[in-house]
Protein backbone atom coordinates (compact mmCIF):
# COMPACT_ATOMS: atom_id res chain seq x y z
CA UNK A 1 0.00 0.00 0.00
CA UNK A 2 2.87 2.03 0.36
CA UNK A 3 4.09 1.87 -3.03
CA UNK A 4 0.03 2.61 -4.21
CA UNK A 5 -0.06 5.53 -2.15
CA UNK A 6 3.19 7.34 -2.85
CA UNK A 7 2.25 6.57 -6.87
CA UNK A 8 -0.95 8.40 -6.38
CA UNK A 9 0.13 11.15 -4.39
CA UNK A 10 3.26 12.23 -7.10
CA UNK A 11 0.89 11.28 -10.37
CA UNK A 12 -2.35 13.22 -8.84
CA UNK A 13 -0.10 15.86 -7.26
CA UNK A 14 -0.73 15.34 -3.73
CA UNK A 15 2.54 16.29 -2.11
CA UNK A 16 2.59 17.84 1.00
CA UNK A 17 4.35 20.88 -0.27
CA UNK A 18 4.33 22.51 -3.67
CA UNK A 19 6.64 22.13 -6.65
CA UNK A 20 9.70 23.70 -6.91
CA UNK A 21 11.41 24.50 -9.76
CA UNK A 22 14.89 25.25 -10.90
CA UNK A 23 16.06 29.14 -11.46
CA UNK A 24 12.58 29.95 -12.86
CA UNK A 25 11.03 32.92 -11.03
CA UNK A 26 8.24 33.05 -13.47
CA UNK A 27 7.36 29.09 -12.98
CA UNK A 28 6.80 28.27 -16.22
CA UNK A 29 4.96 25.01 -16.71
CA UNK A 30 7.64 23.91 -19.42
CA UNK A 31 10.90 23.93 -17.63
CA UNK A 32 12.05 20.54 -16.40
CA UNK A 33 10.19 19.80 -12.73
CA UNK A 34 12.54 19.27 -10.06
CA UNK A 35 10.34 18.57 -6.38
CA UNK A 36 12.02 18.88 -3.52
CA UNK A 37 11.54 18.33 0.50
CA UNK A 38 14.51 19.47 2.65
CA UNK A 39 16.48 17.11 4.61
CA UNK A 40 19.30 17.48 6.40
CA UNK A 41 20.64 13.95 6.67
CA UNK A 42 20.36 13.67 2.79
CA UNK A 43 20.89 9.36 3.53
CA UNK A 44 19.06 6.65 1.41
CA UNK A 45 16.56 4.45 3.54
CA UNK A 46 13.44 5.46 5.07
CA UNK A 47 9.70 4.79 4.31
CA UNK A 48 10.39 7.91 1.22
CA UNK A 49 12.73 5.62 -0.61
CA UNK A 50 9.97 3.75 -2.39
CA UNK A 51 8.49 7.40 -2.79
CA UNK A 52 11.36 8.68 -4.02
CA UNK A 53 12.89 6.07 -6.00
CA UNK A 54 9.21 5.98 -8.16
CA UNK A 55 8.47 9.53 -7.82
CA UNK A 56 11.45 10.18 -9.85
CA UNK A 57 10.30 7.95 -12.87
CA UNK A 58 6.82 9.80 -12.95
CA UNK A 59 8.20 13.24 -12.46
CA UNK A 60 10.64 12.16 -15.72
CA UNK A 61 8.03 10.91 -17.43
CA UNK A 62 5.98 14.62 -16.87
CA UNK A 63 8.75 16.38 -18.03
CA UNK A 64 9.29 14.73 -20.86
CA UNK A 65 5.18 15.01 -21.74
CA UNK A 66 6.15 18.74 -21.26
CA UNK A 67 9.09 19.09 -23.29
CA UNK A 68 8.47 17.49 -26.70
CA UNK A 69 12.15 18.30 -27.82
CA UNK A 70 13.44 15.54 -25.93
CA UNK A 71 12.28 12.80 -28.17
CA UNK A 72 15.26 13.92 -29.66
CA UNK A 73 17.58 11.90 -27.96
CA UNK A 74 14.93 8.63 -28.23
CA UNK A 75 14.82 9.28 -31.88
CA UNK A 76 18.73 9.89 -31.76
CA UNK A 77 19.29 7.46 -29.50
CA UNK A 78 17.29 5.02 -31.43
CA UNK A 79 19.30 5.76 -34.31
CA UNK A 80 22.70 4.72 -32.49
CA UNK A 81 21.67 1.40 -31.70
CA UNK A 82 20.08 0.63 -35.20
CA UNK A 83 23.45 1.81 -36.69
CA UNK A 84 25.21 -0.90 -34.41
CA UNK A 85 23.00 -3.51 -35.43
CA UNK A 86 23.52 -2.94 -39.21
CA UNK A 87 27.25 -2.63 -38.61
CA UNK A 88 27.09 -5.94 -36.86
CA UNK A 89 24.77 -7.67 -39.81
CA UNK A 90 27.06 -6.15 -42.41
CA UNK A 91 30.24 -7.54 -41.01
CA UNK A 92 28.33 -11.00 -40.07
CA UNK A 93 26.90 -11.24 -43.84
CA UNK A 94 30.23 -10.04 -45.28
CA UNK A 95 32.17 -13.04 -43.00
CA UNK A 96 30.06 -15.48 -44.51
CA UNK A 97 30.31 -18.84 -41.90
CA UNK A 98 33.10 -17.33 -40.46
CA UNK A 99 31.28 -14.45 -39.43
CA UNK A 100 30.52 -15.02 -35.89
CA UNK A 101 33.98 -15.63 -34.99
CA UNK A 102 34.95 -12.29 -36.65
CA UNK A 103 32.35 -10.33 -34.23
CA UNK A 104 33.87 -12.05 -31.28
CA UNK A 105 37.53 -10.98 -32.12
CA UNK A 106 38.19 -8.57 -29.23
CA UNK A 107 39.43 -5.69 -31.70
CA UNK A 108 36.50 -5.95 -33.61
CA UNK A 109 34.06 -5.46 -30.94
CA UNK A 110 36.10 -2.58 -29.64
CA UNK A 111 35.95 -1.00 -33.26
CA UNK A 112 32.11 -1.57 -32.77
CA UNK A 113 31.93 -0.43 -29.10
CA UNK A 114 33.29 2.82 -29.37
CA UNK A 115 31.36 5.20 -32.16
CA UNK A 116 28.32 3.26 -30.09
CA UNK A 117 29.04 4.02 -26.42
CA UNK A 118 30.98 7.79 -27.54
CA UNK A 119 27.62 8.68 -29.81
CA UNK A 120 24.97 7.56 -26.29
CA UNK A 121 27.99 9.62 -24.17
CA UNK A 122 27.47 12.39 -26.35
CA UNK A 123 23.53 12.28 -26.49
CA UNK A 124 23.31 11.86 -22.38
CA UNK A 125 25.38 15.00 -22.00
CA UNK A 126 22.92 17.16 -24.00
CA UNK A 127 19.92 15.82 -22.34
CA UNK A 128 21.93 16.76 -18.67
CA UNK A 129 22.61 20.50 -20.13
CA UNK A 130 19.09 20.44 -21.73
CA UNK A 131 17.69 19.81 -18.20
CA UNK A 132 19.99 21.97 -16.81
CA UNK A 133 19.89 25.53 -17.69
CA UNK A 134 18.82 28.21 -15.61
CA UNK A 135 17.11 30.54 -18.32
CA UNK A 136 13.94 30.97 -18.14
CA UNK A 137 12.92 29.02 -20.65
CA UNK A 138 14.25 25.51 -21.29
CA UNK A 139 16.89 24.78 -23.61
CA UNK A 140 16.20 22.81 -27.08
CA UNK A 141 17.61 19.27 -27.09
CA UNK A 142 19.72 19.98 -30.70
CA UNK A 143 20.85 23.31 -28.97
CA UNK A 144 21.89 21.78 -25.85
CA UNK A 145 24.21 19.15 -27.85
CA UNK A 146 25.76 22.03 -29.25
CA UNK A 147 27.25 23.16 -25.95
CA UNK A 148 29.00 19.25 -25.14
CA UNK A 149 31.85 20.56 -26.70
CA UNK A 150 34.26 21.45 -23.85
CA UNK A 151 33.57 18.11 -22.13
CA UNK A 152 34.42 16.28 -25.50
CA UNK A 153 37.98 15.39 -23.98
CA UNK A 154 36.47 13.58 -20.64
CA UNK A 155 33.93 12.24 -22.52
CA UNK A 156 35.90 10.30 -25.01
CA UNK A 157 37.92 8.97 -22.43
CA UNK A 158 35.45 8.00 -20.67
CA UNK A 159 33.92 6.48 -24.29
CA UNK A 160 37.02 4.43 -24.46
CA UNK A 161 37.62 3.01 -20.99
CA UNK A 162 33.52 1.56 -20.98
CA UNK A 163 34.44 0.57 -24.79
CA UNK A 164 37.26 -1.78 -23.38
CA UNK A 165 35.23 -3.03 -20.59
CA UNK A 166 32.72 -3.53 -22.31
CA UNK A 167 34.70 -5.40 -25.19
CA UNK A 168 36.57 -7.62 -22.80
CA UNK A 169 33.11 -8.54 -21.12
CA UNK A 170 31.29 -9.64 -24.48
CA UNK A 171 34.08 -11.42 -25.94
CA UNK A 172 35.43 -13.26 -22.62
CA UNK A 173 32.05 -14.36 -21.75
CA UNK A 174 30.48 -15.43 -24.82
CA UNK A 175 33.86 -17.11 -25.40
CA UNK A 176 33.86 -19.10 -22.41
CA UNK A 177 30.03 -19.71 -22.55
CA UNK A 178 30.74 -21.89 -25.79
CA UNK A 179 34.04 -23.64 -23.92
CA UNK A 180 31.66 -24.23 -21.27
CA UNK A 181 33.80 -25.48 -18.77
CA UNK A 182 33.24 -26.82 -15.43
CA UNK A 183 34.31 -24.26 -13.14
CA UNK A 184 32.43 -21.68 -15.29
CA UNK A 185 29.20 -23.26 -15.12
CA UNK A 186 27.35 -21.77 -12.38
CA UNK A 187 28.92 -18.32 -13.17
CA UNK A 188 27.79 -18.99 -16.88
CA UNK A 189 25.48 -15.45 -17.18
CA UNK A 190 26.51 -15.19 -21.23
CA UNK A 191 25.03 -18.70 -21.78
CA UNK A 192 22.33 -18.34 -20.04
CA UNK A 193 21.07 -14.67 -21.84
CA UNK A 194 22.62 -15.53 -25.27
CA UNK A 195 19.80 -19.55 -24.72
CA UNK A 196 17.37 -17.06 -23.33
CA UNK A 197 17.25 -14.39 -26.23
CA UNK A 198 17.88 -17.54 -29.11
CA UNK A 199 14.34 -19.32 -27.65
CA UNK A 200 12.96 -15.73 -27.59
CA UNK A 201 13.47 -14.85 -30.67
CA UNK A 202 12.78 -18.45 -32.55
CA UNK A 203 9.48 -18.40 -31.03
CA UNK A 204 8.58 -14.87 -31.92
CA UNK A 205 4.96 -14.69 -33.72
CA UNK A 206 6.52 -12.00 -36.18
CA UNK A 207 10.23 -13.47 -36.89
CA UNK A 208 9.21 -13.27 -40.72
CA UNK A 209 8.96 -9.48 -40.13
CA UNK A 210 12.68 -9.79 -39.31
CA UNK A 211 13.68 -11.91 -42.58
CA UNK A 212 15.61 -9.42 -45.50
CA UNK A 213 14.26 -12.39 -47.91
CA UNK A 214 11.06 -10.91 -47.48
CA UNK A 215 11.68 -7.36 -48.93
CA UNK A 216 13.53 -8.26 -51.62
CA UNK A 217 13.32 -11.12 -54.34
CA UNK A 218 14.64 -14.29 -53.92
CA UNK A 219 18.12 -15.17 -54.76
CA UNK A 220 19.25 -11.51 -54.79
CA UNK A 221 22.06 -9.91 -52.99
CA UNK A 222 20.23 -10.30 -49.58
CA UNK A 223 19.75 -14.10 -50.03
CA UNK A 224 19.63 -16.26 -47.14
CA UNK A 225 20.41 -13.07 -44.91
CA UNK A 226 17.75 -13.74 -42.07
CA UNK A 227 19.82 -15.85 -39.83
CA UNK A 228 22.18 -13.20 -40.19
CA UNK A 229 20.35 -10.26 -39.10
CA UNK A 230 18.85 -12.59 -36.17
CA UNK A 231 22.24 -13.34 -34.74
CA UNK A 232 23.23 -9.96 -35.42
CA UNK A 233 19.90 -8.51 -33.06
CA UNK A 234 21.12 -10.85 -30.69
CA UNK A 235 24.71 -9.83 -30.25
CA UNK A 236 23.67 -6.42 -29.97
CA UNK A 237 20.86 -7.36 -27.66
CA UNK A 238 23.64 -8.93 -25.14
CA UNK A 239 26.06 -5.95 -26.11
CA UNK A 240 23.17 -3.54 -25.28
CA UNK A 241 22.76 -5.82 -21.65
CA UNK A 242 26.48 -5.43 -20.87
CA UNK A 243 26.35 -1.54 -22.05
CA UNK A 244 23.37 -1.13 -19.61
CA UNK A 245 24.75 -2.88 -16.63
CA UNK A 246 28.21 -0.54 -17.23
CA UNK A 247 25.92 2.54 -17.49
CA UNK A 248 24.00 1.50 -13.77
CA UNK A 249 27.35 1.02 -11.61
CA UNK A 250 28.68 4.26 -13.25
CA UNK A 251 24.98 6.08 -13.20
CA UNK A 252 26.35 9.53 -12.19
CA UNK A 253 29.55 10.30 -14.14
CA UNK A 254 28.32 12.44 -17.13
CA UNK A 255 25.81 14.76 -14.78
CA UNK A 256 29.51 15.38 -12.33
CA UNK A 257 31.51 15.81 -15.57
CA UNK A 258 28.67 17.98 -17.38
CA UNK A 259 27.14 20.35 -14.27
CA UNK A 260 30.58 20.17 -11.73
CA UNK A 261 33.26 20.06 -14.28
CA UNK A 262 35.09 17.30 -12.43
CA UNK A 263 37.77 15.37 -14.24
CA UNK A 264 37.18 12.14 -15.14
CA UNK A 265 38.61 10.25 -11.86
CA UNK A 266 37.11 12.50 -9.60
CA UNK A 267 33.64 11.87 -11.49
CA UNK A 268 33.44 8.51 -11.27
CA UNK A 269 34.40 8.29 -7.51
CA UNK A 270 31.67 10.78 -7.14
CA UNK A 271 29.31 8.73 -8.65
CA UNK A 272 29.74 5.74 -6.57
CA UNK A 273 29.68 8.09 -3.61
CA UNK A 274 26.43 9.14 -4.95
CA UNK A 275 25.53 5.91 -5.57
CA UNK A 276 26.39 4.96 -2.07
CA UNK A 277 24.33 7.34 -0.67
CA UNK A 278 20.59 6.68 -2.61
CA UNK A 279 21.21 3.10 -3.29
CA UNK A 280 17.61 2.74 -1.93
CA UNK A 281 16.22 4.90 -4.30
CA UNK A 282 18.60 3.69 -7.47
CA UNK A 283 17.44 0.33 -6.55
CA UNK A 284 13.41 1.43 -6.60
CA UNK A 285 14.00 3.91 -9.49
CA UNK A 286 16.09 0.65 -12.01
CA UNK A 287 13.69 -1.73 -10.71
CA UNK A 288 10.75 -0.21 -11.79
CA UNK A 289 11.79 0.70 -15.10
CA UNK A 290 12.70 -3.02 -15.73
CA UNK A 291 9.47 -4.10 -14.70
CA UNK A 292 7.77 -1.96 -17.27
CA UNK A 293 9.67 -2.66 -20.03
CA UNK A 294 9.68 -6.50 -19.39
CA UNK A 295 5.81 -6.06 -18.86
CA UNK A 296 5.39 -4.30 -22.55
CA UNK A 297 8.41 -6.70 -24.12
CA UNK A 298 6.35 -9.90 -22.97
CA UNK A 299 2.89 -8.92 -25.17
CA UNK A 300 4.11 -10.48 -27.93
CA UNK A 301 2.40 -13.68 -26.07
CA UNK A 302 -0.84 -12.08 -26.75
CA UNK A 303 -0.26 -13.03 -30.52
CA UNK A 304 0.05 -16.33 -31.91
CA UNK A 305 1.11 -17.48 -35.03
CA UNK A 306 -0.36 -20.87 -36.17
CA UNK A 307 1.81 -21.21 -39.45
CA UNK A 308 4.26 -23.33 -37.82
CA UNK A 309 5.53 -26.49 -39.93
CA UNK A 310 8.12 -27.95 -37.71
CA UNK A 311 10.25 -27.33 -34.40
CA UNK A 312 13.43 -28.47 -34.15
CA UNK A 313 15.60 -28.23 -30.60
CA UNK A 314 19.02 -29.07 -30.22
CA UNK A 315 21.68 -28.27 -27.32
CA UNK A 316 21.20 -24.58 -27.04
CA UNK A 317 19.12 -24.06 -30.15
CA UNK A 318 15.69 -24.41 -31.14
CA UNK A 319 14.63 -23.65 -34.69
CA UNK A 320 11.05 -23.22 -35.87
CA UNK A 321 10.31 -23.42 -40.00
CA UNK A 322 7.25 -21.56 -41.29
CA UNK A 323 5.11 -20.82 -44.04
CA UNK A 324 5.18 -17.41 -45.12
CA UNK A 325 2.05 -15.81 -43.26
CA UNK A 326 1.13 -13.17 -45.75
CA UNK A 327 2.62 -9.56 -45.85
CA UNK A 328 -0.57 -8.14 -43.71
CA UNK A 329 0.89 -10.21 -40.95
CA UNK A 330 4.69 -9.44 -41.83
CA UNK A 331 3.17 -5.45 -42.35
CA UNK A 332 2.07 -5.36 -38.94
CA UNK A 333 4.94 -7.66 -36.93
CA UNK A 334 7.15 -4.54 -38.35
CA UNK A 335 4.98 -2.08 -36.80
CA UNK A 336 4.91 -4.28 -33.92
CA UNK A 337 8.99 -4.20 -33.15
CA UNK A 338 8.65 -0.82 -34.56
CA UNK A 339 6.74 0.13 -31.47
CA UNK A 340 7.93 -1.99 -29.07
CA UNK A 341 11.97 -0.67 -29.93
CA UNK A 342 10.16 3.12 -29.56
CA UNK A 343 8.94 2.59 -25.81
CA UNK A 344 12.07 1.25 -25.18
CA UNK A 345 13.73 4.36 -26.00
CA UNK A 346 11.00 6.13 -24.58
CA UNK A 347 11.28 4.78 -21.12
CA UNK A 348 15.19 5.28 -21.42
CA UNK A 349 14.54 8.83 -22.18
CA UNK A 350 12.37 9.24 -19.03
CA UNK A 351 15.20 7.19 -16.94
CA UNK A 352 17.70 9.98 -18.20
CA UNK A 353 15.54 12.72 -16.83
CA UNK A 354 15.09 10.96 -13.87
CA UNK A 355 18.67 9.99 -13.47
CA UNK A 356 19.39 13.95 -13.38
CA UNK A 357 16.39 14.09 -10.44
CA UNK A 358 17.74 12.07 -8.40
CA UNK A 359 21.28 13.41 -8.98
CA UNK A 360 19.95 16.74 -7.47
CA UNK A 361 18.63 15.02 -4.32
CA UNK A 362 22.00 13.20 -3.43
CA UNK A 363 23.65 16.77 -4.35
CA UNK A 364 22.00 17.91 -1.39
CA UNK A 365 19.37 19.79 -2.84
CA UNK A 366 15.98 17.96 -1.13
CA UNK A 367 13.82 14.97 -1.55
CA UNK A 368 12.59 13.70 -5.31
CA UNK A 369 8.77 13.72 -4.56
Amino acid sequence: MTLISALADCWLGLCRKAPAFRASPTGNPDQHEFSYEDRPDGVSGGPGTIHRGAGAILSGTRTLIRNRHLFWFTFLAGLVLAGHILAQGALLFAGGEGGHVLILSPVVTFVLEFPTVFCLLFLIAGLVLSLSSDKEEPVHYLHALTKVKPFLGPLLLWSVILALAGSLLFTTGLHLAMLNPAWYRPFNIFGALSGFLSVVLAQFPFSWSLEPDVYFPSGGAFASSGATLKLALLYALIFSAVNILLFILTLFVVPLIVLERMQLKEAILGSFGIMKKIRGEVGVFLLSLGIIVFAVSITFLLFQFTGIDQVSVEPGHTHISSTNPGMAWIAFGLLYILALSGFAFVVATVGGIATLDLYQYARGRGTVQ
